[in-house]
């Protein structure tokens, strides 16, 4: 797919809830709700495709209940979204590792994108475990034990490789972080 590539940090819906009393669970269900509503849009403003940052390999880092909390969450929106996606056209991809992710997830994510693969109209890619940095590293040590020529597109083709992407990423022609905040925390570095 050509076209608009939005990509969005999604970030600040803990801190939302925190700052109502409500906890931080809260606030990413809120944020799964906002999701679908940008999902449901995309498409009509001429998203191609859209990539969601929603964990990335630090936030492994937080406390047990609240990954666990995640882990359901991703989990349930997976499985309850699937048929809308495949109606709707919209093609799935997990840009991460997925080998970390609870089994149900895993299953979950394997279910969606083979569901979804002949989707056309948009490409959703959910950076789950994800870190830009790491996809660099791999990308570099791949090339290194190739004999392929180092250039850009040869690169590019690597990060896609090994972010589960092998048609490669598109390069984003526009980032968004929720919460306001102005750093890119380890995301789409190279795109």
């Amino acid at each position: 797919m050509t076209g608009i590539h939005v990509g969005i940090i999604m970030d600040g819906n803990g801190r939302w809830a925190k700052q109502r009393g409500l906890p931080r669970t809260f606030g990413h269900r809120e944020g799964a709700r906002s999701v679908r509503r940008v999902v449901e849009a995309a498409p009509g403003l001429g998203i191609e495709t859209l990539t969601l940052y929603a964990f990335s390999v630090d936030n492994w880092r937080r406390p047990r209940p609240e990954i666990s909390a995640l882990m359901r969450l991703f989990h349930r929106h997976l499985r309850a979204e699937t048929a809308e996606m495949v109606e709707r056209g919209i093609r799935l991809s997990v840009v991460g590792r997925t080998d970390r992710l609870p089994a149900r997830v895993h299953a979950a994510v394997e279910a969606a994108e083979r569901a979804t693969e002949g989707g056309e109209r948009m490409h959703l890619r959910l950076a789950i475990d994800y870190s830009a940095r790491d996809a660099i590293v791999a990308a570099a040590e791949h090339l290194r034990s190739t004999d392929v020529e180092i250039s850009r597109e040869s690169m590019s083709a690597a990060i896609g490789a090994v972010t589960r992407c092998p048609s490669g990423s598109p390069d984003m022609d526009l980032l968004i972080r929720t919460s306001g905040e102005q750093r890119l925390s380890d995301f789409m570095l190279w795109e």
